[in-house]
């Protein structure tokens, strides 16, 4: 059987020497066309951004790849990854303090790039536990609470989760059912009740972001809840199986019965949407990089194999105009979707960037990645149908990746309203408040913070 990375360096030497011929013979410039990066955007990033790159990538081509197969075919996710990620640093990054690495956004970016280049389920796991739970208590926690948690999170060694999506409600969270009231008996404790659903890492997770409504006022809050306190019987993380994509990570439930939550495990000051949608900014703005990376590994795998697959009088596939198309298309989005988010990330960092930047760059990413990985997916033929050539897998997972976090459709009705109006997210921020039900808040807040 055809093994996809069989001989690669060979290939990588002889097109580099192809084009370097072309390049002398066509043109005048000292510099060649490089296929993994078209639009040069190595030459954007800090030195310290690149050594954190390379470190992300080794780790995960020598750690992870060798693992994801196995755990893709039996639904396996190994806990100890995230403490690997842990001692590296990787986890958190953009955090100052507590342990964390606090690097550049461009530079957590060009973490989960590499990442998910290997598999978009282990992706998925490291950005719940660094940028829904561990960014959501850093931006709204209280200092005891950062404290506490964050630590033992950046090393790994605290698996986070993060409760919103519910059974019945999953583009519409404003009218979850999840719903917290006072202790009768004791002061200063909540019970907390209801069913969350999808929930990365929620059978393994020691600590549980979930976000409820109070019973007395209906406002949505954020409660830290911490397993090992948990009475028996009051809390069940039950695992989804039998997924057809992210197999690779683990997911489950959230199922709640009158857990007991101190006062001091609530987010203090936020209430709302604003608290769980500002945390799935940070989260969207990964999978804008983090899917180039599956993308840019389906371009790398059918381009093995189009130059090794001979047909019609022993051309190489890669020799037909249809197929080199594909590629075209596919390595043009590639470079594009890491330019924008390159863009947003610099915007990041300067407190520049909006929400609908980022619902931009997590939905036009995410749409042109699972195109290109279809389309290339075609270049295998009957082939792609074998795990062992690993593009159906990306394929699966970048169907998922387009859906969570903001179904493309849903960011696309945003954008577009947003295109034709000129109201600022303050005032619709001020519309999530005055609970105001018409067709265009309800559209505008499933992504807005």
């Amino acid at each position: 059987m055809f093994k996809p990375l069989f001989r690669h360096a060979t290939h990588q030497l002889r097109f580099k020497a192809a084009q370097a011929s072309f390049s002398r013979r066509h043109t005048h410039a000292s510099s060649t066309f490089d296929w993994t990066d078209p639009l040069a955007s190595k030459s954007l990033f800090t030195e310290e951004e690149l050594a954190i790159s390379e470190t992300a990538e080794s780790y995960s081509q020598e750690r992870l790849l060798p693992r994801v197969l196995e755990a893709y075919r039996n639904e396996d996710f190994d806990p100890h990854i995230l403490r690997e990620m842990g001692e590296l640093g990787l986890l958190g990054s953009t955090i100052k303090g507590y342990d964390c690495a606090g690097v550049s956004s461009v530079a957590s970016g060009l973490i989960t790039r590499a990442v998910e280049r290997v598999d978009s389920g282990y992706r998925s796991s490291m950005s719940v536990q660094s940028s829904l739970v561990m960014g959501g208590i850093e931006e709204f926690g209280t200092a005891e609470q950062k404290e506490r948690f964050l630590p033992g999170m950046a090393k790994g060694k605290l698996v986070g989760c993060f409760g919103l999506t519910e059974p019945n409600h999953g583009s519409d969270p404003g009218s979850m059912e999840s719903v917290a009231r006072p202790h009768p008996t004791k002061r200063g404790y909540y019970l907390l009740s209801g069913a969350k659903t999808w929930i990365t890492n929620s059978p393994i997770a020691d600590v549980m972001l979930v976000w409820a409504k109070l019973h007395d006022t209906g406002k949505i809050r954020g409660f830290v809840i911490e397993r090992e306190k948990c009475p028996p019987g009051t809390m069940e993380t039950p695992p989804i199986k039998n997924k057809n994509g992210l197999r690779a990570s683990i997911t489950g439930m959230i199922q709640m019965d009158d857990i007991p939550v101190p006062q001091e495990n609530i987010f203090p000051d936020v209430e709302g949407l604003r608290g769980p949608f500002s945390c799935l900014n940070s989260a969207r703005f990964g999978i804008a990089w983090g899917i180039i990376g599956a993308l840019e590994d389906c371009i790398a795998r059918a381009r093995e194999y189009a130059l090794e697959r001979k047909q019609f009088k022993s051309n190489p596939i890669a020799k037909y105009q249809l197929v080199q198309k594909k590629f075209a298309d596919a390595t043009t989005d590639a470079a594009y979707g890491i330019l924008a988010a390159t863009q947003v990330g610099r915007l990041k960092d300067e407190g520049k960037a909006t929400p609908e930047m980022i619902s931009m760059i997590k939905r036009q990413n995410c749409d042109r990645a699972l195109v290109g990985a279809r389309a290339l997916q075609e270049v295998f033929g009957g082939n792609a149908v074998s795990d062992e050539y690993h593009i159906g897998r990306h394929v699966a997972n970048l169907f998922v990746t387009q859906t969570y976090e903001g179904q493309s459709d849903i960011h696309c009705e945003c954008l577009s309203i947003l295109c034709f109006s000129d109201r600022s997210a303050d005032s619709l921020d001020q519309s999530v408040d005055s609970r105001q039900s018409n067709y265009w808040n309800t559209s505008i807040l499933l992504i807005l913070p």
